[in-house]
């Protein structure tokens, strides 16, 4: 038995991102984003149940730029997620595993996640 330098399998160094694989990493970390966000949901109804004065600091704190980029983020992987998690459904019934079928729905979800989370931000700042 002769032993080899060679890896077993193909390491990631070796592979070139595809946009099916990196829309796969996004939908983990949208993921894991989301329940960050759920996080500072509850510290906000928390907050909102502590008085007024609780309120109006979790209120300057989410107001900051800081945190309306968070809101922002958190709104974006929300839309993103769903839209993603609806692709997955379709594939799920067998549908959609054509590579050019997979790299339209692909961008329709990327384009579809940003232009809901613009809306959304225009409709919350219209108001």
């Amino acid at each position: 038995m002769s032993t080899s330098s060679r890896p077993l399998s193909p390491h990631i160094q070796i592979y070139k991102p595809q946009l099916t694989s990196v829309l796969s990493i996004l939908h983990r970390g949208t993921g894991i984003f989301l329940c960050l966000g759920a996080i500072v949901f509850a510290w906000w109804v928390t907050a909102l149940a502590l008085g007024p004065e609780a309120y109006a600091e979790m209120r300057g704190a989410l107001g900051s730029w800081l945190g309306r980029l968070f809101l922002f983020a958190w709104t974006f992987s929300f839309f993103y997620h769903l839209c993603n998690g609806i692709r997955h459904l379709f594939w799920d019934a067998g549908v959609g595993f054509e590579i050019r079928a997979a790299y339209a729905s692909g961008k329709a979800v990327v384009v579809a996640s940003i232009a809901m989370t613009l809306v959304a931000f225009g409709l919350a700042y219209a108001v």
